[in-house]
């Protein structure tokens, strides 16, 4: 490493790894390697200085990054998790709080509508207002047999984690979001490229991108930005959970391995500051090289 910088390739561990299986929704602790959220390299300069964020899904992976790197940057965080994930949660907390700012953790289950609403009133409740909402809470699960093995159960709660929520809260916040407010949602390379044992997942992803780019429009008078950002392979506690070949992870990518989580929060941090003040209806692409249209 020279000048301060480092080969992306080789800067966190490459596949192959030890296969690993969990069930859903997946835990941090056992996995290997373990993920790095920023814990020890995100460095925050000031960019979100009082902001008050919602961020779902924010108890591990991507959502504990983001949760992590906005309170680094000056915001209070308040984030949902569901109740397997309790132990996961309070590690989020202990990140925000160690950084100076406010962290509300709360139980939801965002297929309900009503848990929606009692979350936006929550946040308001919490901080007076939303200045930014991540929409980055989903569920998926791998079905290599096709299209006949996924189930309406299945199909069901993809929709439901993935768009209902995403909508029902999108909608909730926005008389609480001010303006120069914003909206995130977490996308994937999925959108674009689907992989036919992701089916259902991938549908709702070409769905959220529709969706950010429609509301962006529809918002840009008010003085509110909607965005994107479309992850390729991250490593998460989603991966052992619901996918069956964690051996070759992310060795598809151009880059060779998947991201890790810390490496997908500073487009969420980008996207949230006055730095992006011109972008919206944006779909930032994090894929490790995979052309993206």
């Amino acid at each position: 490493m020279e000048n301060g910088s480092q080969n992306p390739v080789s800067k966190y561990p490459e596949p192959e790894f030890p296969q690993q299986d969990q069930e859903h929704p997946g835990w941090t602790g056992p996995m290997d390697p373990p993920p790095d959220h920023g814990e020890d390299s995100y460095r925050g300069c000031g960019l979100l200085t009082d902001r008050k964020a919602l961020v779902t899904g924010g108890d591990s992976g991507i959502g504990r990054a983001v949760a992590l790197a906005f309170a680094r940057e000056g915001a209070d965080v308040l984030f949902t998790y569901v109740a397997e994930e309790a132990d996961e949660a309070r590690g989020t907390s202990r990140l925000v709080e160690e950084a100076g700012r406010r962290a509300v953790a709360v139980e939801c289950d965002i297929r309900e509508e009503e848990q929606c609403r009692q979350l936006v009133d929550r946040a308001v409740a919490e901080f007076g207002r939303i200045d930014i909402l991540v929409n980055n809470a989903a569920y998926q699960m791998s079905q290599p047999d096709g299209i006949s093995a996924i189930s309406t159960e299945q199909f069901d709660r993809v929709m439901r984690t993935n768009l209902y929520g995403m909508f029902w809260l999108s909608k909730m916040a926005l008389p609480h979001i001010p303006e120069g407010g914003s909206i995130i949602n977490s996308a994937s390379v999925q959108a674009y490229k689907p992989s036919p044992h992701l089916l259902d997942y991938a549908m709702t992803k070409g769905a959220i991108v529709t969706f950010t780019q429609g509301l962006a429009q529809m918002l840009a008078p008010d003085g509110i930005r909607v965005n994107a950002v479309a992850p390729g392979p991250v490593w998460t506690p989603l991966i052992p959970a619901t996918l069956p070949d964690t051996v070759n992870f992310g060795k598809q990518a151009p880059l060779g391995r998947p991201a890790q989580p810390a490496e997908m929060a500073p487009a969420y941090v980008f996207l949230a500051s006055p730095r992006s003040s011109y972008i919206t209806a944006e779909i930032v692409n994090a894929t490790g090289g995979t052309p993206l249209p």
